[in-house]
Formats: C-alpha cells, structure tokens, sequence
C-alpha cells in the first residue's frame, strides 16, 4: 500500500487533459459552451465536450471544498466561543482571579509603604554607597593588575596567604566628546 497526497485540482485538470489524446472533434454538434479563457485548452486535442467536463468536475471539486471549509470555520468558531464563555462564566476562576487581583494591589501597596519607610531609604543609600566604593576599588585595581601584567608577563599573583589568583586583562571604550 503505498502513501499517495490527494491530488490538487490543477493536477486533476492536468490527468483529464493528458487522457484525452484525440486528434480530431468527432463529427455531429458537441459545441459544449467553454468558460471565458479555456479555449486555449483545445489546442492539446481536447473535444470541446471534454474540456466542459473536465471544467464543471473541477468547479464542483472547488465548490465542495470552499463549502467544507466555510463549514469548517463556523464550527470552529463556535467552538472557540464555546470554549471562551466557559472560561469567562466558571464561578470558580472568578473568584481566584478576584483574590489575585485583590491581593496583587495588597502587594503594590505594601512595596510602596516599605519603599517609603526610612528603614528602607538608609538601606538604598548604603547600597548605592558600597556599589560606588567597590566601583572605586575595581577600577584602581585594574589599573595595578594592569601594571603587574606588563612588568610579569603573567597573568596571576601571590596573596600573602600563599593563595595564588588569577586575573584577565581587559580593555573598554569610554565615551567620546560629542562634536556639536
């Protein structure tokens, strides 16, 4: 058994013309009316009659699959809204999302009284004090290590512990006079 795709409807159009290998229109009145553009269909050997069939064929293929699918889409959407007037009509969630929202403020709330507290404002400027001296002390740092990697060589030390650390050299660009 093998796996074969539907055929699209360009494909079944393109079958129903190769089948047709007439050379000739058979005698007696088959002048079948064709849909603007398809005459050039006949060129290929294909009785005005084919060409109609094959055509009307294709139109009801097309027009079964546009009907399924407009189906398609309305079940779906009633599903969805289904689906959606569940989740906004369950007691159950409303309430928790109720409490969430309840308690989400409590928490805005709270933050914004500790923030304001001068507990809180002491810890901040200690903070900020500290990160400013260790900004210092990294910079000053670099700086020596700097100057010890170009006496050395060597990108380690010795602590009076005996520890031995290693460190990296790096390098950043600061900010230029902007030209006005």
């Amino acid at each position: 058994m093998t796996d074969q795709k539907p055929l699209s409807s360009d494909d079944l159009a393109t079958q129903a013309l190769a089948a047709s290998n007439q050379n000739e229109l058979p005698a007696g009145n088959d002048q079948a009316v064709l849909p603007a553009g398809a005459s050039h269909i006949l060129a290929s050997g294909m009785t005005r009659q084919k060409v109609a069939e094959t055509l009307t064929s294709l139109q009801n293929v097309i027009e079964r699959n546009v009907s399924e699918l407009d189906r398609l889409k309305e079940q779906l959407k009633s599903f969805k809204d289904s689906l959606r007037n569940v989740m906004t009509n369950d007691e159950t969630l409303s309430d928790a999302q109720d409490k969430v929202t309840a308690l989400s403020q409590k928490v805005k709330e709270r933050k914004s009284q500790l923030h304001a507290s001068p507990e809180i404002n002491q810890l901040k400027a200690n903070v900020s004090e500290l990160t400013e001296r260790k900004k210092e002390i990294e910079e000053a740092l670099n700086t020596h290590l700097l100057n010890l990697y170009q006496f050395t060589g060597v990108k380690t030390f010795d602590t009076s512990t005996g520890e031995t650390r290693e460190f990296d050299i790096r390098a950043s660009v600061k900010g230029g006079n902007k030209a006005s």
